[in-house]
């Protein structure tokens, strides 16, 4: 196979990589000339443990998926259900490209490990929490742990493998994250309804412990280490290279930014000081943030990336679709729970569809990359199975079956398979060789905050459409108690009477469509972003 002109992250010359067996690339097998300075076998090895990691955190992330209504019910605090998640997107956007900066200095290993025991701490803590509050502290830490853990598993991806292959490789990941989700949503339910959700924590600990003796035995000590040796900086002198006050001020602007779209509407009023604060503190922060990093040498989210063509339109689009993503995904147990009274397991089997559909379509990208050499046009498909999904399921409502609602969300979930692989690829090929990594990181960033986004603003739109669904819809001399209840516990509907009951499914229902169209809206943003977008072919000069 010919090679492909478009430079491998983090190739910044033109010498030949030489394998541990002192084979060059052109003297290797083709096969083996995939990878940089790894043979195939210590790859695999090394490939495999980032493969269990995925597998791994995505189990956790759908398992929160399909079990928080279980959880926010035990602690009665259903209105608080966005925090859940919130939380743990929160760290791992904010944490997730300091981790990239942080592993260039120090190395790979100590960084992953770091990163894998923090999760395993973070989980236990999950399954002991005593309160909302804890259980919201733990999987903030968690979030932590496991933006380490999929940033890493990217990083070393790219450091062994060479670009023009990087989308089959990109297909291994997403056929794993697919696994994970997969088990997530069948298991999920499954383990809350009869181990309980503590159980579903503690469970996931044996796993997570093996995971890092893997990584603790495959992974080089000296794996990314090569930019700061030929530097010669002191350790003073690279944790100076650290944007740790940019880091700083992204998680307080994001933080306050969550804070002001979560709490308003839903547990204070909009005109409240707390709300008001915390938005206008974000806004102030981010201008400060976009001022300061135009200064740093290293920064965190590098702003000339987010200013040049075509990257920019690449991961404004992807932060768009995230928002739709996460909006489909985190109302859709909802939906299955609320509206179609189904338990936890049922609810969390009905989602297997759409994680099929996601794990097949991104793996199947991935191989339509590398054979065709083409990235624009798996980007738009993408684009428009999301935006079509959204607004399918804008139409769901208490008589739909329930296939078609499966196939609603799963048109959704194609279109995310499609797109962000092929996003992940084009911001990497339209990237400069020194970029590549950052380009890596700041596409994860702006990707999760579309994630934390997603969740924020469709629990405001849900919460605060069904409060007022709610008013209109129940009526008799229980009213305020009946919706006090039910906006606490999801739960509680199916103990309701006959009446009552059908007003409170209905007014979930209403909400919902309203969600769910809001990402049909992110969905067309993410297409327009994208639509005139010129991208290269894998193999041609850039």
């Amino acid at each position: 196979m010919d090679e492909c002109m478009i430079p491998s992250a983090g190739t910044t010359t033109k010498k030949a990589a030489i394998d541990p067996e002192g084979k060059s690339p052109s003297e290797s097998t083709g096969y083996a000339s995939r990878f940089i300075n790894v043979s195939p076998t210590r790859f695999w090895l090394i490939f495999g443990g980032v493969q269990m990691g995925y597998i791994i955190g995505f189990f956790d992330s759908t398992l929160m998926a399909s079990s928080h209504p279980v959880i926010t019910s035990h602690f009665h605090a259903s209105n608080s259900a966005s925090w859940l998640s919130t939380a743990f997107l929160l760290t791992s956007t904010a944490f997730l490209p300091l981790f990239g900066r942080v592993s260039d200095t120090f190395g790979r290993k100590p960084v992953y490990l770091f990163a894998i025991a923090v999760f395993f701490l973070t989980t236990a803590w999950c399954g002991m929490a005593q309160s909302i509050g804890s259980f919201i502290a733990a999987r903030a830490f968690c979030g932590l742990g496991a933006g380490g853990v999929f940033s890493m598993g990217m990083i070393l991806s790219s450091d062994l493998v060479r670009i023009e292959y990087r989308g089959v490789y990109q297909s291994y990941i997403n056929l794993c994250l697919g696994v994970g989700g997969c088990l997530g949503l069948a298991f999920g339910g499954f383990l809350c309804d009869h181990v309980g959700w503590r159980g579903a924590f503690f469970v996931q600990l044996p796993f997570i412990f093996v995971y890092f003796l893997v990584a603790a035995w495959t992974i080089p000590a000296d794996l990314g280490l090569k930019k700061a040796k030929a530097e010669r900086m002191t350790f003073l002198q690279l944790l100076r290279n650290i944007d740790l006050v940019g880091s700083f001020i992204l998680v307080v602007a994001v933080t306050s930014l969550i804070m002001g779209l979560n709490l308003g509407g839903n547990v204070l009023s909009w005109s409240h000081p707390l709300v008001i604060s915390s938005l206008v503190l974000s806004l102030i922060l981010a201008v400060i943030f976009v001022r300061y990093e135009r200064t740093v040498e290293r920064a965190v989210m590098p702003i000339s990336l987010l200013s040049k063509q075509p990257c920019a339109n690449l991961i404004f689009g992807n932060f768009f679709g995230s928002i739709a993503v996460n909006t489909m995904f985190f109302n859709a147990p909802l939906y299955f729970q609320a509206v179609k009274l189904a338990s936890p397991t049922d609810s969390g089997l009905r989602l297997v569809a759409s994680t099929l559909a996601v794990t097949a379509s991104s793996v199947s990208t991935g191989f339509i990359i590398t054979w065709t050499k083409r990235l624009k046009p798996t980007v738009i498909i993408g684009d428009v199975c999301l935006l079509l999904g959204g607004l399918a399921a804008s139409t769901l409502g208490m008589g739909t079956p329930d296939v078609v609602a499966m196939l609603c969300v799963s048109l959704a979930s194609f279109g995310q398979g499609f797109s962000f692989p092929s996003l992940m690829v084009s911001v990497l090929a339209t990237s400069d060789p020194n970029e590549q990594a950052v380009a890596t990181t700041t596409l994860g960033l702006w990707r999760n905050l579309g994630s934390v986004m997603g969740v924020a603003t469709s629990s405001w739109i849900f919460q605060n459409s069904l409060v007022y669904q709610l008013e209109e819809m129940v009526t008799g001399p229980e009213k305020e108690s009946i919706i006090l209840l039910v906006r606490k516990s999801v739960q509680a509907i199916v103990k309701l009477d006959p009446v009552h009951q059908e007003q409170v499914v209905g007014a979930y229902a209403a909400a919902l469509r309203l969600t769910f169209f809001s990402a049909a809206l992110w969905g067309a943003l993410m297409l327009l972003m994208h639509w005139r977008v010129r991208l290269p072919r894998l193999g041609s000069k850039a």
